[in-house]
């Protein structure tokens, strides 16, 4: 439908609609806005050595963060590889870098300026890189979720638990009601501390994450959990059944592990015989049911690391690491495929190309500070809070 055409049936595009078509920017979304300037052309033959020689010119005042899912052209210029958590603490190891680059997404960077200095700088090189997930719990919607529980009378009762991937909002919601942040290596750690706190779990915003870690590794029910949704008044859910939920899950999702089925499982120990499938916890609980080893994103490359030569292997994870390891691997004969037949990159993740960076390192060269990831004061004392609790997890 044409503007002209909208106009004429007094149609109004909503905010989101706006959003989506890139007409409109919301400072508090994941999906971020148009980067400033112009990039240049992904066709330029000369991309890597403009970033080599930017990222020398720079020198010890940048520090290049890249995440397990980034694109290979991008990994090589990062100066540590990692997971969210990680890189955000190997940033704040190092305080004599003026510029942090992160090869992420938005939540990524807003942990690390959370985690460094005042005096450094996070930088995105593309601020669309967002994370469908943390997209998926909004701070109003979390504060209409508590309203839901105050009035069902269990609020004192709740500790909220909000996984790594989530804004920066939703870290400090989590401080600002006496609960801690989680990581996929650590939630059970993360839920062990919250229920020693309270008797209910508000878990944000990976409901497979979170149901897989209660019945997997805690021994719980599936009938313990039940799902909140923010679109539905009271999330869809009755008074009663709130108060006889142990576990509170978020309807959020990884766009990218909520791909992965039941049907993957059995199709590829059709298709391989003797395979290991090895998942992440943010898979479907099915799949994590079926799956002979489920772990985070470190855990998967240890795995990989300690396999034996001539051992199979089906990786229920971002196909750009899968890739990676299974080229890493391949002079060990150890054959590793993706889970799916579904070819499934992070979108989002994928936005940080070679272009981007090349931009982001010229200009920071030239001394033009570009696409900085600010969280606010108040933000970051009390999403620090939550992560100071993580971090004094036993």
């Amino acid at each position: 439908m044409t503007t002209a055409q909208t106009q004429e049936l007094d149609v109004q595009p909503t905010p989101l609609a706006l959003l989506l078509l890139g007409r409109e920017a919301d400072p508090r979304s994941e999906r971020g806005v148009e980067c400033p300037g112009d990039l240049p052309s992904p066709s330029d033959p000369d991309l890597v050595a403009r970033a080599r020689a930017a990222k020398e010119k720079l020198g010890d005042k940048v520090f290049v963060l890249g995440h397990h899912y980034q694109r290979d052209e991008v990994i090589q210029f990062a100066d540590v590889t990692g997971d969210s958590f990680k890189l955000a603490r190997d940033a704040a190891a190092r305080p004599e870098a003026e510029y942090i680059v992160f090869c992420g997404v938005h939540f990524m960077a807003e942990s690390a300026d959370i985690l460094t200095s005042d005096d450094q700088k996070v930088v995105l090189p593309d601020l669309a890189a967002g994370c469908s997930m943390a997209d998926m719990a909004t701070a109003e919607q979390v504060a209409e979720c508590w309203d839901a529980l105050t009035e069902a009378g269990i609020a004192e009762q709740v500790v909220p638990v909000s996984y790594m991937n989530s804004s920066a909002d939703i870290k400090a919601f989590t401080g600002k009601h006496g609960g801690t942040i989680c990581t996929s290596s650590n939630a059970k750690r993360a839920l062990d501390w919250a229920f020693e706190q309270g008797e209910k779990v508000l878990f944000l915003p990976d409901q497979h994450l979170g149901r897989n870690t209660a019945v997997r590794d805690m021994g719980m029910t599936l009938e313990d959990c039940v799902v909140y949704n923010p679109h539905k008044p009271n999330g869809g859910l009755t008074a009663e059944e709130l108060r006889a939920a142990r576990m509170i899950l978020w309807r959020g999702h990884c766009s990218v592990h909520g791909r992965f089925s039941l049907d993957s499982v059995n199709d590829v120990r059709e298709r391989i015989p003797g395979v290991n499938v090895l998942v992440h916890p943010e898979c479907k609980h099915e799949v994590v049911a079926a799956a002979d080893y489920v772990g985070s994103t470190e855990y998967i490359i240890k795995a990989l690391e300690a396999a034996p030569a001539g051992s199979k292997w089906a990786i229920g994870t971002e196909l750009n690491l899968v890739r990676r390891l299974a080229n890493r691997f391949a002079a060990e004969d150890k054959e590793i495929v993706f889970l799916d037949k579904t070819v499934c990159f992070c979108s989002t993740m994928n936005r940080i190309d070679l272009p981007h960076l090349v931009w982001t390192l010229e200009s920071l060269a030239e001394g033009t500070l570009v696409n900085r990831i600010e969280v606010d004061t108040e933000t970051e004392a009390f999403a620090k809070l939550a992560l100071e609790r993580m971090l004094a997890l036993p």
